[in-house]
């Protein structure tokens, strides 16, 4: 029997919060999304500052314990800056289990250790009331609850990881790949056959949600920073035959009417690569069923 689960943005922003009313639309906030399904299973990509509203919303529903699988890409700030403010964390009986490449030689938990280093933040790591286990991944595959996942080295500075999630009892594949390079800038400890292995492990996803940061007009000031534009993630799409792509990790200097001439763009590059091909952006606030 095939089971609905529903993805949720939380965070669509890219490297620092952008709040005010010229972002209202596409949102301010870095980085998370969530996906529940009808047992209240919860999984949670990526722990940005839209980590906050989340877990506001999950405090609000009080009655039982939180139990989550967290798989963060990476550990550049705006994708973990949520955690220190997440109150699911400083409640006694809740459950997470944190999933995550080590960054060089320092460990995934020291990492998230140091963000909340008594001289930047005035409550440690250790003293939060929530079970918190940390999980060292890297490429490959792992169960959690409800999906298989895949996961995916990505060109961008540091280890940076992209995952592939398929339910296990039914449902629409997705994947989410952030920060993610496309172009031609840049040095990073991939395979040659790199591009043909990502297609590979995309081929058939239903939604793709994928970093579109830069337009085509600026990604060459920015070559090497781990980032694509909409049009080459539209390839990338059409390429993998997916069936949906999501414009994701919005430039913090783009507002909302910025983005509506990205999107239009993607749309009629996609109309003459992919007719088929849906291409939306991602919206804070908005999500949809698998």
């Amino acid at each position: 029997m095939r089971v609905s689960h529903r993805l949720t943005f939380w965070g669509t922003r890219g490297s620092i919060p952008t709040p005010g009313p010229q972002t209202i639309r596409y949102g301010g906030n870095t980085a998370c999304l969530s996906i529940t399904g009808p047992d209240d299973r919860l999984v949670i990509l990526d722990a940005g500052s839209g980590l906050r509203p989340l877990g506001h919303e999950l405090m609000s529903r009080r009655g039982s314990t939180i139990t989550a699988d967290v798989l963060l890409s990476h550990t550049h700030w705006d994708h973990i800056q949520g955690l220190p403010f997440f109150k699911p964390l400083s409640a006694g009986g809740n459950r997470f289990c944190v999933f995550g490449a080590a960054q060089g030689d320092v460990p995934l938990q020291e990492v998230l250790r140091r963000q909340m280093d008594p001289m930047v933040f005035p409550v440690p790591l250790e003293a939060l009331a929530a079970q918190i286990e940390v999980q060292h991944i890297a490429e490959g595959e792992f169960p959690i609850a409800d999906f298989q996942v895949r996961a995916f080295r990505l060109r961008h500075p540091g280890t940076t990881l992209g995952y592939r999630l398929a339910p296990t009892r039914g449902g629409r594949d997705i994947a989410y790949l952030t920060d993610n390079e496309l172009g031609p800038g840049g040095t990073y400890s991939v395979s040659q056959d790199w591009r043909e292995r990502l297609v590979q492990f995309l081929a058939g996803t239903d939604t793709l949600i994928h970093d579109a940061m830069y337009s085509d007009q600026f990604i060459q000031q920015r070559a090497g920073w781990g980032h694509s534009t909409p049009r080459q993630a539209v390839e990338l799409a059409a390429e993998a035959e997916c069936g949906r792509l999501m414009l994701f990790h919005h430039e913090p200097e783009n507002d909302d009417a910025m983005l509506d001439q990205l999107v239009a763009d993607a749309r009629a590059h996609a109309r003459r690569v992919a007719p088929r091909l849906v291409v939306e952006a991602a919206m804070e606030g908005s999500g949809f069923s698998l």
